[in-house]
């Protein structure tokens, strides 16, 4: 359910809104007597999403355990070849 107000009452009364927006959801701000605008609750895009991922985790659980230093100079020199 929505509840109205007019812009003045949003200038003047704004505390009173916040309040009408926190317990209805949503407010209808009027001009002239004419529904002008809605002012709702902001919602973060991450709370609708869940966790965030984490993408280094995931990255290196694909890979073993990381290469020895001797395996490392192997693999150095098997890849300099006859030079």
């Amino acid at each position: 359910m929505s509840s109205n107000a007019s812009i003045r009452d949003l200038r003047n009364h704004f505390p009173k809104i916040r309040k009408l927006i926190e317990s209805d959801g949503e407010v209808v701000l009027t001009e002239k007597g004419r529904p002008k605008y809605r002012l709702t609750l902001y919602k973060p895009p991450n709370a609708e999403r869940g966790p965030a991922i984490d993408y280094w985790k995931r990255l290196n659980s694909y890979h073993d355990k990381p290469l020895t230093a001797a395996q490392v100079r192997k693999l150095n020199d098997d890849n300099r070849g006859d030079r």
